[in-house]
């Protein structure tokens, strides 16, 4: 049982495939926290994006075993991004702490956030110094950063994930947010209040193999440069604007060199060749530009669920404090029909 003269902590973690690391993950957030027993309640809150292995079954046997786990499964992959969004959307935390099932990010630096936002900061994230990764993908990550960061219109911070403690009045802004492509790290620190950032070193993957392909990863970057930036429609307008230019002083100069000086020009087909192929690259490239940005307008005005969550498995008890509470119809302990988020 909870007690409601406490704060509660809700421990937000999404997972794909993750059967060895369910339980390390639940020891290692059940020692953290019975360091601050005294002041803090806790919740596991699970969102698994329909696992292929055995992760709901494990996920499971640890909500029956212990009733501040709660356990969400979709019924079919919608992503990471949108995972950790469903699993803000179903934290019932005074704050909310995600956290990576596969233990890279160190448990322990949880303490250090609670203690940040004890001071007064809403959102406290990590900032990775360091990572057991190759040279090239850690190169790209730390371009990515600066990149998103170099293009957006507000200020990003660099190398940090989505390993972070965020307050209730920032989760309930979030829940205001339409996004059907949500790309949170930059959500996040879009919104002001204040934040902080804690800089730590992530270790390496120790069971099991990461979920993220290289595309995903291109994907990823490419959602976050999108949500956050209109500079390439920009550059599209004025790379157009200046070819359009030079077009048009080259037609000039040939017209009055023609004219006034009797130039004979030769039959120029290399030029020709290259001038059409140049025009032919700048339309395809500024066309898919734009087309990335009008699929994210159609993604956006067809409404679908951010996620369909197919069962839950949700013990927990209410608490008189419970800004989201349970939804309607649903106890402790029963298992949800499918709902959307």
């Amino acid at each position: 049982m909870t007690n409601d003269a406490r704060k509660l902590l809700s421990i937000v973690v999404p997972v794909y495939n993750e059967q060895g690391n369910i339980t390390p993950l639940y020891d290692e957030v059940a020692r953290i926290m019975r360091r601050v027993e005294d002041r803090y309640d806790w919740e596991l809150v699970f969102t698994d994006n329909c696992s292929k292995d055995a992760t709901f079954s494990e996920l499971v046997a640890l909500a029956e075993r212990d009733a501040r786990v709660r356990v969400f499964r979709f019924s079919r992959n919608f992503g990471f991004q949108r995972s950790i969004l469903t699993g803000y959307l179903k934290a019932r935390g005074d704050a909310a702490v995600q956290i990576d099932c596969d233990l890279q990010d160190p448990p322990e630096l949880i303490l250090t956030f609670i203690q940040e936002w004890e001071a007064g900061s809403k959102v406290v994230y990590g900032v990775r110094k360091s990572r057991k990764e190759g040279f090239f993908i850690t190169l790209l990550r730390q371009v990515f950063y600066r990149l998103i960061d170099f293009l957006s219109e507000d200020h990003l911070p660099h190398d940090a994930g989505d390993f972070r403690l965020v307050d209730r009045r920032v989760l309930d802004v979030l829940r205001q947010i339409d996004d059907s492509k949500p790309y949170l790290r930059g959500t996040l620190a879009t919104l002001g209040f204040p934040q902080k950032g804690i800089a730590y070193d992530r270790a390496a993957r120790e069971r099991g193999e990461s979920k993220f392909r290289m595309r995903d990863l291109f994907a990823l970057a490419f959602d976050g440069i999108l949500s956050h930036s209109t500079v390439p429609l920009r550059v599209a307008t004025y790379t157009g604007l200046v070819v359009s230019v030079i077009t048009f002083l080259a037609i000039v100069y040939y017209a009055l060199a023609r004219i006034f000086w009797g130039r004979d020009w030769p039959p120029g087909f290399a030029t020709t060749t290259a001038l059409i192929l140049l025009s032919l690259s700048l339309n395809a490239l500024f066309l898919g530009v734009i087309g990335e940005y009008v699929g994210r307008i159609y993604h956006q005005v067809r409404k679908r669920p951010l996620t369909i969550i197919e069962h839950t498995v949700d013990r927990a008890p209410p608490r008189h404090s419970d800004v989201n509470g349970l939804g309607a119809g649903e106890r402790p302990g029963q298992a949800e029909p499918s709902t959307v988020l």
